[in-house]
């Protein structure tokens, strides 16, 4: 137990080394800059790893939950801990976030924890890492594009769809997978079953944000359009489009 505990107070101090460093190289931007690379850098690291874990060197979480802890796995687990510590921390005390990503950090660090105190389960809480992170570095992308003014147009979009779909078909499809797995599991201990259902319902939160987005994003294109094809919006002698 010490030695975990050694292993995610180095993660959190190098999470929040990393975060004083961009914030000394970007003094020109704000904080929230800055913690969102953190994030972006813990994010493509994370969905690597927790993916390798998960698809090549096992145990496969559908067919093995409940079962011993590897190395690895308790390695992956006290990186990301060190990882939500801090996020968390920087969210409450900036106040930059709501209820539901709040839940949603709460949730992920207990459930964590108790998997590194019991010394079993991480194989499933190594899946549900991997498809809620998989996500993340496009929603950093999105942000950073949208500060730097180039979040309209082709890039944007791609960067919009390839977000929908993936939390779609990996946070909804596979997560609902990896928690069937998991509850009708007789190893996973009821708490973790019952944390696993509450992430899981944070996800239906999240997607339905998602959806109510996704809805007016293709109204707003579709009546762009409609008013190109029928000649309504106003041109400038180039051809391009008038600013608004």
């Amino acid at each position: 137990m010490l030695f975990l505990i050694l292993q995610t107070t180095c993660s959190l101090t190098a999470w929040l080394s990393l975060y004083t460093c961009f914030c000394y190289w970007n003094k020109h931007r704000t904080y929230e800059w800055s913690c969102r690379l953190v994030t972006l850098v813990h994010g493509v690291l994370i969905t690597c790893l927790s993916g390798y874990i998960a698809l090549i060197d096992g145990p496969w979480p559908l067919t093995h939950a409940g079962t011993l802890n590897t190395p690895l796995q308790v390695h992956m687990l006290c990186l990301t801990l060190g990882y939500f510590l801090f996020d968390l921390s920087w969210c409450m005390y900036f106040q930059t976030e709501g209820g539901l990503l709040l839940a949603h950090h709460t949730l992920s660090i207990c459930g964590m924890m108790v998997v590194l105190g019991l010394g079993k389960s991480a194989t499933e809480i190594n899946a549900i890492i991997f498809v809620s992170e998989v996500t993340n570095p496009l929603l950093q992308a999105r942000w950073f594009l949208r500060e730097t003014g180039r979040y309209r147009g082709f890039v944007g979009d791609v960067v919009d769809c390839s977000f929908v779909v993936l939390f779609m078909v990996l946070r909804i499809g596979v997560g609902a997978q990896i928690m069937y797995s998991m509850t009708v599991s007789p190893r996973p201990m009821w708490l973790l079953k019952a944390g696993g259902l509450a992430m899981y319902a944070v996800s239906l939160g999240f997607m339905m944000g998602i959806c109510s987005f996704t809805r007016r994003k293709v109204l707003k294109k579709y009546q762009a359009w409609r008013s190109r094809s029928s000649g309504d919006v106003p041109l400038t002698t180039n051809g391009r489009l008038t600013p608004h």
